[in-house]
């Protein structure tokens, strides 16, 4: 009869032992969004395991509290009731009692203890972890109802337990975060894309997504060395002029360039009669200009454009001066990659030489490089560009045929702008460097 007994408690606490641990890997693993999509179309359990998932913590507290309980329970109860009555079995065949007492007790904790790691702790665990979604649904019920009513139990082990953390300078942290960062997304971009699960495509596209927050405008405009504008004193057929530059917009300046007027476009002009643009100073068709920091965020800047509906900023830096202008397509660009259309001209782009070598433009950003060429170039504070990182090495301005030795990869400068590489050759190896000249 004892050991009918034992086993039946054996069994009885293993199962609550192993409903405990499907509650606390169930609503752990499980995802909170498809939780929150299913309970808006209606399904009443997702809502109350959603409901459960909002308060993690606690209900962590609570299946370790009835683990705990279960677990002691089995060897404070069952396995004594089991090893009583194994002694008793084993003394009917002659064995001592001293000899009989010790196996059964030896039998009574391998049975149990093998019972509730199989039964009690693996098997739930591993079914909470290949069935999250409906096992977190099929236990919301119960789990809210033993939270409710085993609460101010669990709560007092809590502020213990938190008295402890707090005593040995360490904040306990109530519930877990919600949601991924950036940085979890990237990984989990990453594994995707190893096992195959996303193309090199969409995978660039989300990388260049999650790197958009953390551009600012300096690194998305056009430089003002570059820039196309005109004079406020200039006629208005200047503008039609400039639309060869495959441009529709200009900055309008006073004395210099760093006297910011407005903006026109060609919007403006069409506004003037076509027999008095030759007559009409820019300045008195111009739009004022929306004037943004290099030090912008590009969510920012995206954000400036769209509220004051346009498609133009000029950026300026820290003292006030004309750093570039930072246009919708530039921003486009950076979440997209290269936009290019009938209106622009054959400007310099990444042009493949050779295997494993490319000619590439001086203004390209090293992080672009990367993107294009799989080639990972040192990134620093002070550069953002290529020519940047030249003119860094080089410690001096650039001249034609200046070479850059890098770990994994070697420039040479193939033209100078401004005393600035305007445009050089990457290797990817150096034993390639014949093939780049």
């Amino acid at each position: 009869m004892l050991i009918l007994t034992g086993l039946l408690a054996i069994v009885a606490l293993t199962v609550a032992t192993g409903y405990f641990v499907a509650q606390e890997f169930a609503f752990m693993a499980v995802d909170r969004g498809r939780l929150r999509q299913l309970a808006e179309d209606g399904d009443k359990a997702a809502e109350r395991a959603y409901r459960v998932t909002q308060k993690l913590s606690f209900m962590l507290s609570g299946a370790q509290f009835g683990i705990t309980v279960t677990a002691l329970l089995a060897g404070y109860v069952a396995e004594p009731l089991l090893g009583t009555g194994l002694a008793d079995l084993l003394g009917l065949t002659g064995l001592s009692a001293a000899v009989a007492v010790s196996l059964s007790m030896v039998v009574a904790l391998v049975f149990a203890t093998v019972v509730q790691m199989v039964l009690g702790e693996l098997l739930p665990k591993n079914f909470a972890i290949a069935r999250p979604v409906p096992l977190a649904k099929a236990l919301s019920a119960s789990t809210l109802a033993y939270l409710k009513v085993a609460g101010p139990v669990i709560r007092l082990f809590d502020a213990a337990a938190n008295r402890l953390l707090r005593a040995v300078g360490i904040e306990p942290v109530e519930e877990l975060p919600q949601g991924a960062t950036p940085e979890d997304l990237r990984q989990i971009i990453t594994d995707a894309r190893g096992e195959g699960h996303l193309d090199a495509e969409l995978s660039r596209l989300l990388d260049r997504g999650l790197g958009f927050r953390e551009l600012v405008a300096e690194q998305a405009m056009t430089p003002r060395v570059v820039v196309h504008s005109v004079r406020a004193d200039e006629p208005a057929a200047r503008v039609v002029e400039l639309l060869d530059t495959g441009h529709s917009r200009f900055p309008v300046f006073g004395d210099d360039l760093d006297d910011l007027r407005g903006v026109v476009g060609l919007a403006e002009v069409l506004t003037v009669d076509p027999d008095r643009r030759a007559d009409t100073p820019i300045g008195a068709i111009a739009s004022p200009a929306l004037v943004v920091p290099t030090t912008l965020p590009l969510p920012a800047v995206l954000e400036r454009l769209r509220s004051e509906r346009r498609q133009l900023a000029c950026v300026v830096d820290e003292f006030g001066g004309f750093a570039g202008v930072v246009s919708l397509e530039d921003l486009a660009e950076e979440l997209v990659g290269e936009i290019r259309d009938e209106d622009d001209l054959d400007e310099a782009a990444i042009e493949p030489v050779g295997e494993g070598v490319w000619r590439v433009p001086g203004r390209m950003r090293v992080d672009e490089i990367a993107d294009a060429t799989g080639v990972e170039l040192p990134e620093h504070d002070s550069y953002d560009t290529v020519s940047g990182l030249v003119l860094s090495r080089l410690g001096r301005t650039a001249r034609v045929d200046d070479e850059v030795e890098l770990d994994g990869a070697w420039l040479r400068v193939t033209a100078v702008a401004r005393n600035v590489p305007s445009s050089v050759v990457l290797a990817s190896r150096a034993a390639e460097r014949e093939d780049a000249r």
